[in-house]
């Protein structure tokens, strides 16, 4: 399926898809820090792998990156991406240690660990709302946990996806919580592999055609 020529139709049925797993998320984020979470209306775009980056503040920034390679019905990837004061106030939240903290590195395994359970918490209760609306299987791998620039991330979870296309198409949805101090937002980027669109709207019992 070309993703450069998808239907209206298409479009608004990924947004919807997004809508349920960023809820589920965002109902977890809520649990995970007792507190209200908020999140934005998921944004589906058709996106080239420079544009994809300069949505998370160009190729050279500094990232924190959780990165799920997706097996099953519709493989793909999911990256949950921080900056890393993001990332160290989310360790805060959760740990309420507030010397606990990640660097430029991963060294700290402790604080990389917090960050890893958090992925899975939220990356399972997305994938969860997807499957049960597509009713396919979709299991996500360990997380990857990588802090580097944002070209170095996005290259490795894109480079199965490049030899097939030079688009990707995202669902980008934001999630924080909704009070002003030590402020939270993660980016998710649902990522599927060009050949899983043809599954996913086949499942949903929509063809090409608006």
């Amino acid at each position: 399926m070309d993703v450069t020529k998808l239907t209206q139709m298409q479009k608004d049925v990924l947004r919807e898809i997004g809508n349920i797993g960023a809820g589920n998320a965002a109902t977890s984020m809520a649990k995970l820090l007792n507190r209200k979470v908020e999140m934005e209306v998921p944004a589906v775009k058709i996106v080239s792998y420079d544009e994809m980056m300069e949505l998370i503040g160009g190729p050279e920034a500094i990232i924190v990156a959780l990165l799920f390679q997706i097996k099953g019905d519709a493989p793909g990837t999911v990256d949950f991406i921080l900056s890393i004061e993001e990332a160290n106030a989310l360790i805060k939240e959760i740990t309420q240690n507030s010397e606990l903290k990640l660097t430029n590195t991963t060294d700290n395994e402790l604080a990389a660990s917090v960050l890893q359970e958090a992925g899975n918490i939220l990356t399972g209760a997305y994938l969860s709302a997807l499957a049960d609306f597509t009713n396919m299987n979709l299991q996500p791998s360990i997380p990857y946990l990588s802090v580097d620039m944002a070209a170095a991330i996005l290259t490795v979870g894109l480079l199965e996806i490049s030899q097939v296309t030079d688009y990707a198409l995202i669902i980008d949805t934001k999630i924080h919580p909704s009070y002003q101090t030590n402020k939270i937002k993660g980016n998710f980027l649902f990522i599927p592999n060009p050949d899983s669109f043809t599954k996913i709207f086949q499942a949903l019992g929509i063809n090409d055609h608006d």
